[in-house]
């Protein structure tokens, strides 16, 4: 399977390529997880809208409470992921 890939493009025009790792839910809101193709650790978390013309926005999450909670609940999914593919699921 392809993984699909988004470009950022940030206010100052610096783009990142970046392969989206999942969209998931929290508290009724959808978020995605992107991972930058720069050979870092970092995760990208944006809120994430379905358009009905099968286009998606990305959307900034400015609550620091808010982005705190669903970066622990991105955690959380890892590591469950984690878990099942080491076969302790």
């Amino acid at each position: 399977m392809d993984e699909e890939k988004i470009t950022l493009e940030f206010e100052d025009d610096t783009k990142v390529d970046c392969e989206i790792l999942g969209v998931f839910e929290y508290e009724d809101q959808e978020y995605i997880a992107l991972v930058p193709d720069d050979d870092s650790d970092d995760v990208y978390i944006y809120g994430y809208k379905e358009n009905e013309d099968d286009t998606f926005e990305l959307v900034d999450i400015e609550d620091d409470a808010l982005f705190e909670a669903v970066a622990a609940e991105f955690d959380k999914i890892i590591a469950e992921a984690e878990k099942e593919a080491d076969g302790e699921a």
